[in-house]
Formats: structure tokens, sequence, C-alpha cells
């Protein structure tokens, strides 16, 4: 890459391990924790009770989820190539700013119309401030040999999501009900998510640092372009990628309607607020647990290799949740075992670009099989609401998120096997 006025080439910054102690982890995990704690979490316990106040129906007020999460799936990819070009930094902050003032506005919205304006909005503010741009920040951040510790670290921090806000959105419904619930929830972006974001991401310190003025910076531009094009115009001839796009759009699907809708299917079998949100809390140490396991256990595995073992729990977990008595303590183990193999499928996610497919342009790449998996993130929970329309029933519900987790499966073995082949071919 040129350097100055002068024509120097500029060396790359050495890439320093990140632990989830430093700073700049630790910052962007707590802003993780809240991003979606406050973003994404949050929409099934106000949309239950929207609901009851508003007298909504379910496939109304998921299907406004279903549109914002299609808006984000758009915006992801060029979110991912502005991560890329150094601007990470106001992606995130001005995203979560814009993410508290919506919350704000949610929280006095009294027509179905500006309920699926503000929805639109929030789904796109959420491409810009979940893991996605989070990961790309983080990977520009210590190059991409580098880009494993930091993102496990990270999604160590963001495994407690659930954990702190579901428990903590439940107690706010009980004592001040939904619309104060959401002027906290915007605070909490306001206050604590954009300051976050705006002071631990700095693009003067990432592994490859920005060009500098005049020609230089028009030369350096120019030939990253170029170099992106090449690098997708590699990745997308791969069958490996379109295997891995598959899968992770089965995943998302699964992902969406399980999280989205296991609140109300657990008050559908008869359990109360309480238990349901205390259920939904054991999501969040489970994930970190996976997390902790993979880095405990299989710190130097290949990806393909973890993720072909965390595949196996979802069709799993979601069968014995259909068939399987109503007790909580069974509840309480499935959700484990589906919180575990989420939070290792969180790492597989954030690794599969640079250890199955390429280590250049991460960010784009990223983005690119990001875009269906989120375009599925957001049909599922309005499909999985119409399913329920149909019967009154979460049976057919199961029944989908059963075969969504099954081509999970089978899609990411097809990925593991084609990506090893690449391997074995490769000089």
């Amino acid at each position: 890459m040129t350097g100055g006025p002068s024509g120097e080439r500029a060396q790359p910054t050495p890439a320093r391990p990140l632990s989830g102690r430093s700073l700049f982890i630790t910052g962007l995990g707590i802003g993780q924790i809240c991003s979606w704690g406050s973003l994404y979490y949050s929409f099934p316990l106000m949309a239950e009770a929207m609901g009851r106040d508003l007298g909504w129906s379910k496939p109304d007020l998921f299907g406004a989820a279903t549109l914002g999460l299609a808006l984000g799936g758009i915006a992801a990819f060029p979110v991912g190539a502005a991560v890329d070009r150094g601007h990470g930094r106001w992606v995130m902050a001005a995203g979560a700013g814009l993410a508290g003032l919506i919350l704000l506005i949610w929280s006095q919205v009294q027509q179905l119309w500006l309920f699926y304006l503000l929805m639109a909005a929030l789904g796109i503010l959420q491409a810009a401030t979940l893991y996605e741009p989070a990961f790309a920040v983080v990977a520009r951040r210590t190059g991409a040999a580098g880009a494993r510790a930091g993102i496990t670290a990270l999604t160590l921090w963001g495994g407690f999501a659930s954990t702190v806000f579901i428990p903590l959105i439940q107690i706010l419904l009980d004592m001040v009900g939904w619309r104060d619930a959401l002027v906290a929830l915007g605070a909490v972006n306001l206050v604590v998510c954009a300051p976050l974001y705006a002071t631990v991401i700095r693009p003067a310190a990432d592994h490859v640092a920005a060009p500098a003025h005049g020609p230089a910076l028009s030369e350096a531009v120019t030939l990253r372009q170029i170099t992106l094009r090449q690098t997708m115009g590699r990745v997308v001839r791969r069958p490996t990628f379109w295997a891995l796009a598959v899968a992770f759009t089965a995943y998302a699907a699964t992902f969406s309607a399980f999280t989205f809708h296991l609140y109300p299917l657990l008050l559908e079998r008869g359990f109360t607020t309480g238990s349901v949100a205390l259920a939904m809390a054991i999501i969040g140490p489970t994930q970190v647990a996976g997390r902790i396991a993979v880095s405990v256990f299989a710190p130097r595995a290949p990806v393909r290799l973890i993720g072909s073992c965390a595949v196996l729990a979802f069709p799993i977990a979601i069968l014995a949740l259909a068939w399987l008595p109503p007790s909580f303590a069974l509840v309480a183990a499935i959700v484990a075992l589906y919180g575990s193999a989420n939070g290792i499928m969180t790492i597989v996610r954030g690794l599969a670009v640079p250890e199955m497919l390429t280590r250049q342009a991460y960010g784009a790449v990223n983005g690119a099989l990001a875009a269906p998996a989120m375009l599925a993130r957001a049909l599922a929970p309005a499909g999985a609401a119409l399913l329920w329309a149909q019967s009154q029933s979460y049976g057919a519900v199961l029944s989908a998120m059963v075969a969504g987790g099954v081509l999970l499966a089978a899609a990411f073995w097809a990925a593991a096997l084609l990506s090893r082949r690449d391997d074995d071919r490769a000089p």
C-alpha cells in the first residue's frame, strides 16, 4: 500500500494478540451485550405486551420484525464494505445512536404503519451494530491472523446479552409497562453503546493503516477496489461459498424463529412469564460455556470440524422441544443444548471466511454471506407467525424449525468437505 506524499511504502501495523481483558474487546463486548439485548432479544417480549395492549395480531407484529430484518440483510454488504474502508467507528457509533432514538419513538407508537416504519429503520441499524460489523472491526484491527482470538473473546462478552436483558426487560414490563421499558432501552443505546463504539474503535490502530492523503490516497483506493472485486470474483466461484451460504441461511432462519417464538411458545404450553424469562436467560451462559469449551479444548481445531459437530445440536434440540413433555427441567436442558451450540456457531460464523474461504476483504465477503442469511432471519418470524395462525398452535412451527436444522447440518457438512478438498488441491 502506498504511503505519504513521497510515495514510500507504508508497513502494516503489527497485529497484536487480543484478549477479553483488552480495552478494545472489553468496550466492544459491553456494547454488543447492550446492542443485542436492546435491539434483538427485546422484540418477542415487547411484541407480546403490545399485542395485549393494542390488539394487534401476531402476524401483524412479527411482520414488522420481518420487514426490519429484511432491510438489515440488504444493508449487510454495504455496511461490511464501509468497515473494510476504515469507517467502522462511525458506522457502529452512529448506528447505536440512531437506534436509541428509534426506540424512544417506538415507545410512543399508536399506529401500525408507524410501527412498521420504525421496525424498518431499526432493522437497518441492527446491520450496523450487531456481530457482523463488530467482527469486521476486529478483523481490521488484528489482521486475519489475529482475528480468531479477538472474535472468540468478543463472542464471550456478547453471549451474556440474553442473560442480562431478558430478565431485565421482563422486570421493566412488569413494573412500568412496555412503553417506559422502551425508553430505558433507548437510553442504553444513547448513553452506553454509541459512546463505547466511538471510543474503542480507532481506525489509526488498525492492522492495515489508512493511507495518507493526496495522489497516494487515490492510488490506494483504486487498488483496494480492484483487489476487492478480484477477491469477490474468486470467492463466489467456489462451491464452498455457496454451501456456507445455504448453511448460514438455514441457521439464521432456525435461530430467528426459535428466538422470536420461544417466549410465546412456552407461554402457550402453560409456563408463567417468569419461568419463560428464566428459561430464555439460560441461553446466555450456555452460549458462553460453549465458546469457552472451544477455546479450552479445541483452540487450534479447524473451524470446519468444530462447526460439523455443533450443527448436530440444532435438529436434536428442536425435536426434543417438540416431543418431550412440558417440564421446566426438560425445557431448561433443551435450551442449554441449543444455547451452547448457538454459542459455538457464532464463532464458526466469524471464522468461516478467513479459515474456509479467504483472508482478504473480510467485511465484504462476510457481508455477502450474511445478506441471504439476514433475509432468512427476517422472513422466519413472520413465516412462523403465519404457520401458527393457520392452526393456532406451534406444532407446524416446530416441524419447520426441525427441517431448517437438518438443512443446516447437511449444508455445513458439504461446505466442510468442499473446503477440505480445496485445501488438498492448494499448492
